[in-house]
């Protein structure tokens, strides 16, 4: 029977054992090592304009706990921008363990998440869903200066002196899509035709348009002289006024 300083020093002596193997097994008994990550869902489908934001979650493997979602320290970023965007408190890079992400511009972006020193990808593709309803404006997607849903009248002075150019967007106005709309720039389905090509004619089928009234057009109003249709959706006139 141990009594005494015997006792003292064993105690002493198994305390010291048991320090040295956690030291040299586990750091102090440190948690789970991160070993990698991944993204669920791997491609996400987001729909532009969706009225409930789609989120992405991060998921780490470790070196003694079975694969879970990793709940933050986890920085997100998503290139290019423009067709999907990192939104809410996630975005700019900070530490979350999810990320919500909203479609910009229609094709595909890549989601990097970052912990670590670790990382993992993601391929996202942002797609046009139903358009509703969609009008053309006149100027460019960021500064439009004008805006109809039925007609837009473009005031083409001096047109008999030369020939008068305009640039033209079409961007959908579904009934409550976050943001309150959405760019058809990329859409490829964006069609435009003229009632007399002679008179007035279009550069491009896809939004952005260039559109011109012909030098020597006579001054009048010309109802419909150009329309734009996208997809099933109803058709958008463009009303041309020459004034010299």
């Amino acid at each position: 029977m141990l009594t005494g300083r015997k006792l003292a020093l064993t105690l002493a002596f198994t305390v010291l054992v048991v320090v040295a193997f956690g030291v040299s097994c586990h750091g102090f008994f440190t948690g789970p090592v991160l070993q990698s990550i991944a993204i669920q869902p791997p491609s996400p489908q987001i729909e532009i304009g969706a009225t409930t934001p789609q989120t992405i979650q991060a998921w780490g493997t470790y070196d003694t706990q079975p694969r879970a979602p990793i709940t933050s320290g986890v920085s997100w970023t998503s290139s290019p921008s423009t067709i999907v965007e990192i939104v809410g408190a996630c975005a700019n890079a900070q530490p979350c363990g999810s990320a919500t992400v909203q479609g910009v511009g229609s094709g595909t972006a890549t989601i990097t998440a970052a912990a670590q020193g670790l990382n993992a990808t993601a391929t996202a593709t942002a797609y046009l869903g139903n358009i509703n309803n969609f009008e053309v404006c006149e100027g460019t997607f960021t500064t439009p200066t004008s805006c109809s849903t039925t007609v837009v009248t473009w005031d083409a002075p001096n047109a008999s002196a030369g020939i008068v150019q305009q640039t033209f967007i079409a961007q959908a106005t579904n009934p409550t899509p976050p943001p309150p709309e959405i760019d058809l720039s990329t859409a490829s389905t964006w069609t435009v035709a003229s009632s007399d090509s002679t008179l007035f004619s279009c550069v491009t089928t896809t939004s952005p348009v260039t559109c011109q009234v012909a030098q020597g057009t006579a001054d009048n109003t010309y109802p419909n002289a150009i329309t734009v249709t996208y997809g099933n959706s109803s058709s958008v006139s463009i009303t041309v006024v020459v004034s010299n």
